[in-house]
């Protein structure tokens, strides 16, 4: 199986990476009724719920960045796939010097560690999030109606821990390696990111978890899932950035969006649908 697709944007080669695969049941959308969501699911010919877990490579000026690095071993043997796809376009761990986290959540951010909590990538940096790295690391935030995601933020803590000196932060605007500016997308968790690459004329969006389930959030963006911390402001968010992608035609890809995962978007009804991006 084909795990990378890449193309140019500019001067810039970037790589998508399927790092694996998943399948949501619908009480993962506890706020849509389960009859919309399967009339969803039928309008765009697709039976079940499908996502990807994503990881972008950009190589450009001698840099290799990594933007995400997938769950690892978290999710089933039907993920876990980062290094089959670095591999596939010649990249070795060791030659990644920038690593950028859009949020801590463990699909984005547990391939950078190893299960006993070792850097994968020796000789990166990892830029995370300021707003991000303050809520993952504070344990307090965690009791209560967030309990049940203590052993995210543990995880969260232990890659923070594993980059060490190799660790900093950025804010809503923050260029995080060349040509790749951070994008406030908030909703989804208190500081998650996307990122705009901008290189000689060309473009490509990043839209970071704006969109889990493709065949049912774009059709429908008022669809909210359970992972946002903040469901209905994500959902704003969602509506906001596909009306301004609709608009201005802009190439972009995100963490779950399924193989090849280069996209466009124009409006459907009182939604959207994708178009293969080139």
């Amino acid at each position: 199986m084909k795990r990378t697709v890449t193309q140019k944007i500019g001067s810039a080669e970037v790589s998508i990476i399927t790092d694996g695969v998943f399948r949501f049941t619908p009480d993962l959308f506890p706020e849509t009724p389960e009859a919309h969501l399967a009339a969803l699911l039928d309008s765009q010919g697709a039976g079940e719920i499908e996502t990807n877990f994503n990881a972008v490579v950009i190589r450009n000026s001698g840099r290799v960045i990594l933007l995400d690095a997938g769950p690892r071993d978290l999710f089933g043997a039907d993920c876990g796939f980062l290094h089959d796809g670095l591999t596939e376009i010649g990249v070795t761990p060791d030659q990644v010097d920038t690593l950028v986290a859009t949020h801590l959540h463990p699909d984005h951010v547990a391939g950078m560690i190893t299960p006993d909590g070792a850097a994968v990538f020796a000789n990166a940096t990892l830029h995370v999030p300021d707003v991000e790295r303050s809520f993952w690391s504070d344990d307090s935030k965690f009791q209560g109606a967030l309990a049940g995601i203590a052993d995210w933020a543990k995880l969260a803590q232990a890659v923070l821990a594993a980059y060490g000196e190799r660790l900093e932060s950025f804010g809503d605007g923050r260029e995080v390696a060349p040509g790749v500016r951070a994008v406030a997308l908030p909703g989804h968790t208190p500081g998650h990111m996307g990122w705009r690459l901008d290189s000689e004329g060309a473009s490509l969006m990043h839209v970071g978890d704006i969109v889990h389930a493709p065949a049912l959030q774009i059709a429908d963006p008022d669809v909210a899932i359970s992972f946002d911390l903040d469901m209905a402001t994500a959902c704003t968010t969602r509506k906001r950035l596909l009306d301004q992608l609709a608009s201005d035609g802009t190439l972009f890809t995100g963490g779950h969006f399924l193989h090849p995962a280069f996209n466009r978007v124009t409006r459907k009804g009182q939604g959207y649908a994708l178009e293969p991006g080139a």
